[in-house]
């Protein structure tokens, strides 16, 4: 049977119709609002490639390098010529006209989408890859379903397949033949967020059909709902410049302009909302996972198109539920927000930097060289660390997608086709600019923030000092020893998580916040002086967020700006630095942030909105502190801007002696856990300046006196119930791994290229306590 209808298909058929076939029979076998239609089967591909003897020939030509464009575009040719140049047999051919003639007087308009049995899977989403035809009739409908076939190896396709894994010989399409909703109104709606699987409803909307909403031709309206209580938190209502419908006379699908009372107009009505969350409520229930709809309005009555699993929700969101919302920004190319309690206002603290405003589809920021695509031939001109700028991306850029470190559109939206695919590439990506292809120049430095939504010129500066260790993780290390102490990681910069997650740490053990402050190129004064306080909070809300994101749920540690007078000195506003003779023993730390305590106060405000965001795995770290004093002065101002320290976790760093003699002192103040800082520890017990290099070979962390401070330290603080870390670099060191192991240290934080080591000195120092314990 070469023919299967909608009303007798289920997800076990998934092999038989493919992931879209499977997806439309569930809906309607559950009551939804599904237009009727029919699925060409799988197997009728297959027979059809067999029985006419060009399946050999047509997997042979897919044995190629997927990165050489021009043998991409050669296999596609031949794939096109070889299933196109065919002829169907007449048995099959009358089993689908039959079943299109049912659907009406043969007169009837139908989609006629591809559907291919490794698609719309959990882990990978195969995204707009084959072909979809509209407003098709009996005529066309024939060679459609051919076309569709032929779609299975385009070039997208055949590149997607290779990078998955997916042999080509084992993946057969089916067809999906549905009755046309003439749409009024159409989009696409997130049942929960797309990339931290929060239950929030987000749905796009644009006049016409779907296609212009999917495809990213158009920037749709922008709706965010909470799933649980249905209310509209965010309403962003964009310039829809023009739309897709059927021509009257033709049949065509064709792109209109939008009246001009119609462009900056709400496609929505409360109703239609409320409607939509209903059903995709209804959707995710049925399914048990987040998915990603299209649907239509027409005549006031709302039609599932399609169903599909989102495949960009990381593995720790979807386990946890994920931070928080993620602050959001409405795209202002002609957009108005009208988010409750916002009165439309919007406001960026950044606005003299900011060249362009769009939407932030995919997370980061990256810098990159501008390569403006207005031709598929232009594609070749994209080099690695390019950034692609273009109207609208579709499935044949996703080669150079690959090779570009950031994507930037003038059309569409969160569930657009750029959206869609750089959340999946992990490449971040901000759409719906307006005139991002007009406005910036090929050749031109930006730098693309996809979770803000701007782009701005220039590079992000980073002084020499701010670079991790140069050595690339090594990934072909065995999965890491499972040890009783904990091993972490340090961190100097939020470019480097990636990297530092990928050792499998057990999160980070120190992360500086003064190395994003000091990449501002201004003194933190200077900086909230000219762009305000919440500029400088979002700044640190956006560098600590990128590393407790990527190790989510793991530990952070973020440590309170610890930078001496003489590297501020170097920046704008530095002039009024005091000129200190030796800066290491000079105003810094807690010292200067109990003195510029306005400033210390935004540092903690940040903290606070990563906790009101989720990040509940973000550790608050005081540098530098001697006594209880310091440590009562600095809750008093936790507890100022609202962080309540009985409900975090947060310490102090053991960095002088006095602080180590006083550990007993520190933990009465309600302290989580203590933190050796061996650099600074070692410098003031042995009154050796680490920077001066005529005493540089008497730094020495493993002394027996620095050895003695930590010791008494780890020994107090496991009686009074008080976890113990060491961030400094001789955690890196062997010896020090065994002499705290020993000790009973609770973790031990090493530099990005040091963890695999210290994992395996960890766990070799506890087997053998172990062994001489039984001995």
């Amino acid at each position: 049977m070469a023919v299967l209808w909608l009303d007798d298909v289920t997800a076990d058929d998934l092999e038989t119709v493919g992931g879209k076939g499977a997806s439309l029979g569930e809906l309607t076998g559950a009551g939804l609002p599904v237009p009727p239609g029919f699925v060409v089967t799988a197997g009728t591909y297959r027979t059809f490639i067999e029985e006419a003897g060009i399946d050999d020939e047509l997997f042979a030509a897919m044995d190629i390098d997927p990165e050489d464009s021009a043998a991409l575009r050669e296999a596609e040719q031949t794939a096109e010529d070889l299933i196109l140049g065919t002829e169907l047999p007449d048995s099959v051919r009358d089993e689908i006209l039959e079943a299109y003639r049912s659907m009406g007087d043969g007169e009837a308009f139908v989609a006629v989408r591809s559907s291919a049995t490794a698609e719309d899977l959990p882990d990978a989403s195969f995204a707009g890859q084959q072909e979809t035809f509209l407003n098709v009739r009996e005529e066309a409908l024939v060679q459609r379903v051919k076309e569709c076939w032929a779609s299975l190896f385009s070039q997208r396709a055949i590149y997607y397949r290779q990078q998955k894994g997916f042999p080509h010989s084992e993946v057969d399409i089916a067809v999906v033949v549905q009755q046309m909703v003439d749409a009024e109104k159409s989009g696409v709606m997130f049942t929960s967020h797309p990339s931290t699987g929060e239950p929030e409803i987000i749905i796009e909307a644009a006049w016409g059909l779907g296609e212009a909403v999917v495809s990213g031709s158009v920037s749709p309206d922008n709706y965010v709902v909470d799933r649980e209580t249905a209310a509209v938190e965010q309403v962003t209502v964009a310039d829809k410049k023009l739309l897709m419908e059927k021509d009257l006379e033709t049949g065509e699908t064709v792109e209109r302009p939008v009246e001009e009372e119609k462009r900056e107009a709400q496609v929505l009505g409360d109703d239609e909302i409320a409607r939509l969350v209903e059903l995709g409520r209804q959707v995710e229930d049925h399914y048990g996972t987040p998915q990603d709809v299209e649907w239509a309005v027409y005549e006031g009555e709302v039609y599932m198109l399609q169903s599909r699993p989102i495949t960009t929700i990381s593995d720790s969101a979807a386990s946890s539920g994920g931070p928080a919302s993620q602050e959001r920004e409405a795209a202002t190319n002609g957009g108005v927000d009208t988010t409750p309690g916002t009165g439309g206002a919007t406001t960026d603290s950044d606005d003299d930097e900011v060249l362009l405003h769009g939407l932030g589809a995919s997370p980061g920021i990256v810098s990159g060289t501008v390569r403006v695509v207005t031709k598929l031939d232009h594609l070749d001109q994209v080099a690695e660390g390019d950034i692609i700028v273009t109207e609208m991306t579709m499935p044949d850029m996703v080669p150079a997608m690959k090779r570009a470190v950031g994507i930037i559109t003038d059309e569409g939206g969160m569930t657009s086709h750029a959206a869609i695919v750089s959340r999946e590439l992990g490449v971040p990506a901000v759409v719906g600019t307006g005139s991002a292809t007009s406005a910036l120049s090929d050749g031109q430095t930006v730098t693309i923030d996809g979770d803000k939504g701007t782009i701005r010129q220039g590079t992000v500066s980073k002084t020499e000092e701010e670079h991790e260790p140069v050595e690339a993780v090594r990934p072909e290390t065995p999965v890491k020893p499972m040890t009783a102490t904990e091993v972490k990681v340090n961190v100097s910069i939020p470019e480097a998580a990636e990297r530092a997650a990928a050792t499998g740490a057990d999160g980070v053990g120190l992360l500086r916040i003064e190395h994003m402050v000091l990449s501002l190129g201004v003194t933190p004064e200077k900086y909230i002086a000219d762009h305000g306080a919440d500029a400088y909070v979002d700044e640190l809300v956006s560098g600590i967020r990128e590393v407790a994101e990527e190790f989510y749920p793991r530990p952070v540690r973020a440590r309170t700006l610890d930078a001496p007078t003489d590297e501020f000195r170097e920046l704008e506003g530095g002039d009024s630095e005091p000129n200190e003779h030796n800066p290491m023993l000079g105003w810094r730390g807690i010292r200067r942030s109990l003195d510029k305590p306005d400033v210390f106060e935004q540092e903690l405000r940040a903290f606070k909105r990563l906790y009101e965001m989720g990040y509940d795995n973000v550790e608050l770290m005081l540098p530098l502190v001697n006594d209880a004093s310091d440590v009562e002065t600095a809750v008093e101002h936790m507890e100022a801007v609202g962080i309540d320290p009985e409900k975090r976790r947060w310490g102090v760093m053991i960095e002088t002696p006095a602080s180590a003699l006083s550990i007993e002192e520190l933990a009465g103040c309600g302290i989580d856990f203590a933190s050796f800082g061996t650099n600074d520890l070692t410098q003031y017990t042995l009154a050796v300046d680490r920077n001066n290099g005529n005493v540089a070979d008497r730094f020495d962390e493993l002394h027996p006196a620095v050895l003695s401070l930590i010791g008494d330290v780890i020994e107090k603080c496991r009686e009074m119930g008080v976890d113990t870390s060491i961030c400094g670099q001789a955690g890196s060191k062997p010896a020090m791994v065994d002499f705290l192991v020993k000790k009973g240290v609770t973790s031990i934080s090493a530099n990005i290229d040091a963890v695999r080591d210290v994992q395996h000195e960890v766990k070799r120092t506890e087997q053998k306590l172990i062994l001489d314990d039984i001995r």
